[in-house]
């Protein structure tokens, strides 16, 4: 794969931010505040098809236009340390009939910690032999790389040799926080983007008191720093390997102000209008927090009606935004309260029309 051109990466960010901006302008929002992220080397996943020619074997893409394949031998997006064991893994794989029969797709998933899981996916079963070949490359690898982890999926079945998860150490302002990251769970890509998106969020609630609520919050991404500022965070999330990696990092962090709920948005919004109880919610008063800030970072979609009327009962808002379409839309209901303080541009996808947004809103 060619390098993308880096003298047009100042251009593609203008792009974005003129993009941005003119979303924003029926609102009055501020001047916005821009992060950029290195144009190179900023992935901390990435996804390959493999294509067998032979006993060789190596990783492709496709083309999004032409659906064209392409030889994939360095990948310049994702991080230094996916980049070299995209090269030292199949230099393992390609003498072994058994790890490369059938080997379909590899998956990378990296740390700044310099761990790795590398998921290795078949369009057959595996047997003792491929989970003892495996455990070898697992091992000749951690010669090289600091952890690896190998995954071996097929039709129902999952092999782990190792870990399913890295430890991931995010340096947030003058403290590094633990993360546990889990292979095929959402997490932020471009890790040094999202230190600058929590300290932006961090910096936007400094002059707020009482306690915060988050909604579809992952594995605490955002709750746990921001737990330093606020009394008490209540955060929710629907995906179950999301809350267990969220307990985790509670505990790995050492905060007790923090309780992670299963519950998707639309059902944390009827536990606190009393219209539905919920026994996930057991040993959580509700009425008893004092919740004057929202933190959202809802999916594409941006949030339901219901949703965006339930925080609309907040003094102030925090909207991370994957998608700034639908941020527009759910801002002109939101703007009907509240006003927009503040508001940003993180940069996780250069040379992608792909835009991630911030917005504080304040009651009116």
């Amino acid at each position: 794969m060619t390098a993308p051109d880096l003298k047009n990466y100042q251009a593609q960010l203008d792009e974005k931010v003129t993009r941005l901006g003119d979303l924003l302008s029926p609102f009055n929002a501020p001047k916005l505040e821009v992060f950029s992220s290195q144009p190179t080397h900023y992935r901390m996943r990435a996804e390959f098809r493999v294509w067998h020619e032979g006993d060789d074997l190596y990783h492709i893409m496709f083309n999004q236009e032409t659906k064209e394949k392409y030889r994939v031998d360095a990948f310049p997006p994702a991080c230094e340390t996916i980049n070299r064991a995209m090269t030292a893994l199949l230099e393992h794989v390609r003498p072994s009939e058994v790890l490369r029969k059938k080997l379909f797709q590899i998956d990378y998933l990296s740390a700044l910690s310099g761990e790795l899981v590398i998921s290795l996916l078949y369009h057959r079963q595996l047997d003792d032999e491929w989970e003892q070949q495996a455990r070898v490359l697992k091992q000749t690898l951690e010669t090289e790389f600091k952890k690896v982890n190998i995954i071996g999926r097929a039709r129902k079945q999952k092999l782990v040799i190792g870990d399913d998860f890295v430890i991931e150490r995010l340096p947030i302002k003058d403290r590094t926080f633990i993360f546990k990251h889990i292979e095929n769970s959402f997490t932020q890509p471009n890790a040094s983007v999202n230190c600058s998106m929590i300290e932006w969020a961090l910096d936007c609630v400094t002059p707020l008191t009482g306690d915060l609520l988050e909604m579809y919050c992952g594995a605490g991404n955002f709750s746990l720093p921001l737990a330093l500022h606020f009394d008490n965070v209540v955060g929710t999330e629907i995906a179950k390997p999301s809350v267990q990696a969220a307990q985790f990092n509670i505990e790995q962090n050492k905060l007790n102000n923090v309780k992670i709920v299963r519950l998707a948005a639309e059902e944390f919004t009827q536990a606190m209008k009393g219209e539905r109880t919920f026994s996930r919610l057991e040993g959580i008063e509700l009425k008893d927090y004092n919740f004057t800030t929202v933190l959202v970072d809802p999916p594409r979609a941006g949030l339901d009606v219901e949703s965006l009327k339930m925080i609309q009962d907040y003094d102030n808002i925090v909207y991370i935004s994957c998608n700034p379409e639908t941020l527009a839309q759910n801002l002109e209901l939101l703007c009907e309260t509240h006003e927009i303080s503040a508001a940003a541009l993180f940069d996780q996808f250069p040379f992608t029309h792909h835009v991630e947004a911030g917005v504080l809103l304040s009651r009116k």
